[in-house]
């Protein structure tokens, strides 16, 4: 499969404005942002790591993974 195939042609829905948010979907939006900020604060007061395993913190996804293999506690 080439990347040709996967794109849309020109002139569907390209010229189409963007659709107006509700001010429910505003909200979730600012919330969202709001917790992403909030957890990228979190983990930026985190202590590095030295000779860890590098990678996202493994307590966030509920398991661990090294080279493929996944241990779970």
């Amino acid at each position: 499969m080439n990347d040709e195939t996967s794109k849309t042609p020109a002139g569907t829905d390209g010229d189409a404005p963007p659709k107006e948010l509700t001010p429910a979907a505003r909200r979730a939006l600012a919330e969202a942002e709001a917790r992403r900020t909030d957890y990228r604060a979190r983990e930026a007061q985190l202590p590095k790591e030295i000779g860890g395993r590098g990678g996202k913190e493994p307590g966030r996804y509920g398991d661990w993974e090294v080279k493929g293999l996944t241990s779970d506690f």
